[in-house]
């Protein structure tokens, strides 16, 4: 196969570009069987592309350039090209190889515009998957076929085992800790020798140890991922009823292999894409998570469509059974299928990296940045003056300490296991507050959201519905005056209406709830069937219609017809008859055009004229502004002839039936808002986030829930697709093309806009400018397309979007926009390409924002509080003995267990802290200004913090000096090679001595004052006296533990015998622990005073600089 060139990327996902390829799918049984598959695909490949240049389909514009393509609902295009289009890749063709299978990044997929599977007799199909009805496939034969196709799974990006794992050794500040490895190995050997220090084994020891720390956390936090996906995405069925040899038997769906016969049954999920082959008559599947329509599709074992993803005699994997039963023979397992190809195109694509993983990313770029100059510094210091003016103070092996030393001071080389956790407990809490995170990394996304893009149906509403209002041209009523309406003998209009909305009815009553009264009963079937269905019940005996009525024919709802049809014998005027009755069902806005009358509420039959579709528009729409979706029921007579049995019969009744259609009425059908849907938007609206409605409703519908739930929450009517066009016309009319800014669009006083699906692709660039400045938006009739333009759209002008989802069409926007939200229920593409998965209801949605933002506060408390002591106090000892001779304060050992250990144990008590402020009251950081660590972090870590602890922990320093050795601080600045045997009469090895004990007291006071830095940095703004860690508002019990096992391990650092003849530390005096205590203390007054004057002069110099 021909390899692209590597600048190409691919802006078409693998299901989009195989059809345009002759794939032939081989199930190897043989030679024969090979040849027999490839010949049939063959000959129907021509047939197939001449078929689709008649058709419509969605394509990119750079397609559009190259080469007709073939039709796929609208759900599938939009996905297969958009969910790649939003990672940016571009378009590329690929060639069969010598098999005639397409292989994308070595999957092999289907072209389902050339496969006839759904078309070819069923003796073909039999003959081409080498199976029998009655028998099905031996074992043998199945497990060859396995071989050959692979298991029956969704396809999943292959883990490179090889790269996570340099990952997670070099990467992060691991990279640079491994030059420190190398050198300290050096200097051990062979510039150690003849007399090598074990010292310098040790610390490269020592820092394998912490690379091998930060790498496990990194890979636990892989392995929390992988765990967590495998949880949520084991979706499809896990048995399933096939026939082997003969019998049937029950295999794990994994193991279905083309040609095996399968048999499903209501509640079912489809385990493959199957072939009906037999049907109880009344089987049907909800392809809703698949293309996005409500409506259920009917089964049959007839062609229905030339198109293999419409057609009804195909069942598609992962679809489910909602009525009936069917056995089918398998065509397409694995990627192969319908799903395969689709997850295929959301799951083989690079991830992008979460907002948390680009701030830690930059945060090591600049600490490396700076850490290569300091080294640089002293290397090049060392090379041009101490080598050549005091060559016998820094020997190459000194000089390379230092060096390193720089590197281990700068580096918070605890700050990966710090973040590590941190992200890890808020997962924890977000998992109890049902909220879950595919992975660690994206516990913070929602905090940061800006724009929250949500679906309507099954999400703000409970997708309970039920027939709240019924509707004639001359009456409109609520179902309880109906009620009492239909036991007036005048009113025959609801009598064919209870009759109607029997007979055009798919769904049925539970049996097990039939006891119940009506309005108690549940049903099987479509939602909105099943609303229809007790309303009709309650009117009349829905048995005792049915057998007056039997059905001859049915054209079920599909996104084509947007009508359901059917045809029943007349027996009510006398079983001799041979009349038939033809109802029909749909929106009045499609059914409108083909009726010639309509009978009023009284009975009587009249002509609809022009002003009578107006009224009836009218009361759609009046219907559709209370929030209810609306029906229209017709009917007329039909004469049965002797073919309505036949093949083919649908369709002559849908060309003949769909005229001179006479309109019963219209009911209206309401789907409440879920009881925390209000809470949960006005939550997100004092958040600061705007909350948009993305339906497949009609927009006023739409509107309406958006009122009730506090989407729109003005008295005014809301802005439509007329505002924004008159608001462009008047923008090119006042200003000149040459003064026009379009980043400057004219604004609308109004805070609420309703658009429909089909003026969105209207929309021009200038308008998008507009409607993105809109506080309150509901986008209605949306198709997948629609909902990714909308999510690019408010990406490209710097929001930050989430959007909510369940199904497969809704994978794209998913996918693009910054956080991906599936509800548990939700699809296997959709959880797969969702970033968290909500685990009960729509408001657990608010909890997942508070958490993301508390990970950030907390965050940057545990960055803020590791810096001073972890950082910037370290750094100074090295820079003093080299630039001003001072023997060297800190020990690299020392340093590395303060980042590792004490600061670490401490730092993660700030993860239990609880909000400071109510979180929900503030804005949504801005990802491309509020940065983990900015500014103003760095000057109260550095210049704050830092230089009170660097100066009282080198005050501590040389107080030892002068009390224990008598040696002022004057003299030990520029010592350089004269801090050696005879320095104020000590000899080498006193004056050793005591810079290790030195070196303790400045290890014991950074301990110690950090405590006073914890105790400050747990509150930006309130005081300890107003939040301290003891009373219950603010209780954090951790602190205390992780204080006691900081000091701990400062204790056993100080006085193990093994660690001071190893890495040279010393006993510290008793004195040297308690002088720190109220230098701690200062730390927290002077922090506190700053927060005083903060509070005070909230406009003030202070306030503004303050973190």
């Amino acid at each position: 196969m021909e390899t692209p060139p590597a600048s190409s990327n691919r802006a078409m996902a693998e299901l989009t570009t195989t059809v345009r390829r002759n794939t032939q799918i081989a199930f190897d049984d043989g030679d024969d069987y090979r040849r027999t598959r490839d010949n049939d695909l063959r000959s129907s490949f021509d047939q197939s592309r001449r078929r689709s240049a008649s058709r419509d389909s969605i394509r990119s514009a750079r397609s559009r350039s190259r080469q007709p393509e073939a039709t796929l609902p609208i759900g599938f295009r939009t996905l297969s090209f958009q969910v790649s289009a939003s990672k940016g890749r571009s378009d590329y063709a690929e060639k069969p190889d010598k098999s005639g299978t397409t292989k994308v990044g070595d999957k092999r997929t289907t072209d389902f515009e050339s496969a006839d599977d759904h078309t070819i007799t069923l003796e073909a199909l039999y003959q081409r998957l080498r199976t029998s009805p009655q028998q099905g496939l031996s074992q043998d034969a199945a497990a060859r076929r396995l071989t050959e196709n692979g298991l029956n799974v969704l396809p999943k990006r292959r883990t490179n085992y090889a790269k996570k794992l340099l990952g997670y050794v070099f990467g992060g500040f691991c990279s640079i800790l491994w030059v420190g490895v190398i050198i300290f190995f050096i200097c051990w050997r062979p510039l150690g020798d003849p007399d090598p220090q074990a010292y310098n084994l040790g610390l490269a020891i020592l820092v394998i140890i912490v690379i091998i720390l930060q790498a496990s956390f990194s890979a636990f936090q892989d392995w929390s991922t992988a765990k967590t996906m495998n949880s949520i995405l084991d979706m499809l069925p896990s048995d399933a009823l096939v026939m082997r040899q003969g019998e049937w038997t029950t295999v794990r769906t994994s193991n279905i292999a083309p040609g095996d016969v399968v048999r499903i049954r209501v509640g079912d999920k489809v385990p493959a894409d199957l072939r009906l082959t037999t049907t109880s008559g009344d089987v049907r599947f909800d392809r809703s998570a698949m293309t996005g329509e409500s409506e259920e599709c009917s089964g049959s074992v007839d062609t229905t469509d030339e198109n293999f993803l419409e057609t009804h005699n195909i069942a598609l994997m992962g679809t489910l059974v909602t009525n009936g039963s069917a056995t089918g023979v398998v065509v397409f397992t694995g990627a192969r299928t319908v799903m395969g190809g689709i997850a295929m195109a959301t799951t083989d694509v690079k991830e992008r990296p979460t907002s948390i993983q680009r701030e830690i990313s930059r945060f090591v770029r600049i600490i490396v940045c700076l850490t290569a100059c300091l080294a640089c510094l002293i290397l090049f210091s060392w090379a041009g003056w101490l080598r050549i003016k005091k060559p016998e103070y820094m020997n190459v092996v000194a000089m390379l300490n230092n060096v390193m030393g720089c590197v281990v001071a700068f580096i918070p080389e605890g700050m990966p296991v710090g973040v590590a956790l941190t992200l890890m407990m808020i997962a924890r809490r977000m998992k109890k507050a049902d909220v879950l995170p595919k992975s660690l990394a994206t516990v913070e996304m929602l905090g940061c959201v800006q724009v929250i893009c949500s679906d309507k149906t099954g999400t703000l509403t409970k997708n309970q519905m039920s027939v709240t209002t019924v509707g004639f041209l001359d009456r409109k009523m609520t179902v309880e005056e109906s009620q009492r309406g239909e036991k007036d003998a005048s009113a025959i209009a609801m009598t064919e209406m209870y009759r109607a909305a029997h007979l055009c009815n798919e769904a049925t009553f539970d049996p097990l709830s039939l006891a119940k009264p009506i309005e108690e009963r549940l049903t099987q079937g479509n939602p909105t069937d099943g609303a229809v269905l007790r309303f009709a019940e309650s009117g009349v005996v829905g048995s005792s219609i049915r057998d007056a009525y039997p059905q001859l024919a049915q054209v079920p709802f599909n996104s084509k017809n947007k009508f359901a049809m059917t045809l029943h014998e007349d027996r009510s005027a006398g079983s001799g008859s041979a009349g038939g009755l033809l109802i029909v069902k749909g929106a009045p806005d499609v059914l409108l055009p083909h009726c010639s009358h309509y009978r009023s509420y009284e009975g009587v039959v009249r002509p609809l004229d022009e002003a009578a579709k107006q009224r009836f528009s009218e009361l759609q729409s009046s219907l559709s502004r209370n929030a209810e979706r609306v029906l229209m029921f017709c009917q007329r007579s039909y004469a049965v002839g002797p073919d309505a049995k036949q093949a083919g019969f649908e369709k002559k009744l849908v060309d003949e039936g769909m005229a001179d259609l006479v309109i019963i009425g219209v009911v209206g059908i309401f789907d409440p808002p879920r009881p925390e849907a209000t809470k949960t938007v006005a939550a997100c609206r004092r958040a600061g986030i705007r909350f948009h409605m993305m339906t497949g409703d009609f927009g006023l519908t739409g509107a309406a829930i958006a009122r009730q739930i506090g989407i729109f929450t003005g008295e005014r009517e809301p802005d439509t697709y007329a505002t924004i066009t008159s608001l462009r016309r008047r923008s090119e009319d006042d200003v000149s093309e040459k003064d026009f800014d379009p980043r400057s669009p004219p604004t609308s006083t109004n805070q609420s806009l309703l658009l429909e699906g089909t003026q969105i692709s209207k929309l021009e660039d200038q308008d998008w400018d507009l409607v993105c400045s809109y506080e309150e938006i509901v986008f209605g009739r949306c198709s997948p397309e629609n909902k990714l333009r909308i999510v690019t759209e408010l990406q490209k002008r710097g929001m930050s979007t989430a959007v909510t989802g369940d199904g497969v069409n809704d994978a794209p926007a998913m996918k693009a926009a910054d956080v991906g939200v599936a509800m548990v229920n939700g699809s296997d593409v959709a959880l797969e390409a969702a970033d968290l998965v909500l685990l009960d209801g729509f408001d657990s949605i608010v909890d997942g924002i508070r958490l993301g933002r508390l990970v950030f506060q907390n965050l940057q408390k545990v960055i803020s509080y590791l810096l001073p002591a972890g950082s910037w106090s370290e750094i100074w000892p090295v820079l003093l003995n080299v630039f001003l001779g001072v023997p060297l304060p800190l020990s690299s050992f020392l340093m590395i267990i303060i980042c590792v250990f004490t600061d670490l144990f401490l730092s993660l008590s700030l993860i239990m802290e609880k909000e400071e402020f109510d979180l929900l009251s503030q804005p949504p950081r801005n990802p491309k200004k509020d940065h983990l660590i900015n500014l103003k972090i760095y000057a109260q870590s550095y210049l704050f913090v830092g230089v009170m602890e660097t100066v009282c922990a080198h005050g501590m320093y040389f107080l030892y000096y002068w009390r224990h050795a008598r040696i002022p601080a004057s003299d030990l600045f520029l010592a350089f090679e004269r801090y050696t045997d005879g320095f104020h009469g000590y000899s080498q090895a006193e004056l050793t001595a005591f810079n290790t004990t030195g070196q303790g007291v400045y290890f014991v006071t950074l301990v110690i004052l950090q405590l006073g830095n914890i105790l400050s940095i747990r509150n930006k703004r309130m005081s300890i006296l107003q939040a301290d860690p003891i009373r219950k508002e603010r209780r954090n019990p951790w602190l205390l533990l992780s204080a006691v096992i900081s000091i701990s391990i400062a204790v056993f650092v100080t006085e193990e015998p093994g660690l001071q003849k190893l890495f040279g530390t010393a006993n510290v005096p008793i004195e040297f622990w308690v002088l720190p205590i109220p230098l701690a203390l200062g730390i927290l007054v002077m922090d506190e005073m700053r927060k005083l004057a903060v509070r005070t002069w909230p406009r003030g110099f202070l306030a503004r600089i303050a973190w």
